[in-house]
């Protein structure tokens, strides 16, 4: 009998090792996606969101999806930094997550929140619209998922300045954004 209740408790030491296992620190998540995107020469782009929040799927919907998956794939490795969760999935939090959006004078911010990053991890641009001559590090509107021709606009002159998109292209991405406003009136 005591051969058989070693294994057993091996089984259950380890099952409950890995749920106390926590989720990837954000320095670790931005230390792969920067290695990667510099094997690829991409650019990182780091989304911010929660499991609860409706806009976050409503990006990830819009970027994962035909017709605009392949074109962020080409630009961009993409990854998610899980903040602001409620206390069932806490665990899943990434930590520094809020110190980092913090420190983008995005403390304060909703989300989705964007930062794109060059693959040196330099930040090039983030979903904040801030008055012309201000620094990243100066709070702005925080456009989250882009939707209203202000917000998509904002959305295609970041991408324009950090990805090589054609114009069809951006048209394409414009297309998908701005649906989401009409699809919310319907």
């Amino acid at each position: 009998m005591k051969v058989y209740f070693l294994p057993l408790l091996l089984l259950l030491g380890t099952a409950a090792l890995a749920q106390q296992q926590t989720a990837p620190s954000t320095s670790a998540i931005l230390k792969e996606a920067t290695t990667v995107a510099a094997k690829e020469n991409k650019k990182v782009f780091l989304i911010f969101h929660a499991s609860w929040c409706g806009w976050c799927h409503k990006m990830d919907t819009a970027m994962s999806t035909l017709p605009c998956k392949p074109l962020f794939d080409k630009n961009f490795v993409v990854r998610h930094i899980v903040v602001k969760e409620t206390d069932k999935h806490k665990a899943d939090e990434n930590a520094g997550g809020d110190e980092l959006m913090a420190e983008y004078g995005a403390g304060r911010s909703g989300i989705p929140y964007w930062i794109i990053f060059d693959k040196n991890g330099k930040a090039l641009a983030d979903s904040q619209i801030r008055p012309d001559g201000a620094d990243m590090h100066t709070s702005g509107e925080n456009v989250g998922c882009p939707a209203s021709e202000k917000e998509v606009n904002y959305f295609i002159k970041v991408l324009k300045q950090t990805a090589k998109l054609s114009d069809k292209e951006l048209a394409t991405i414009t297309a998908r954004f701005r649906k989401i406003e009409t699809d919310m009136r319907h």
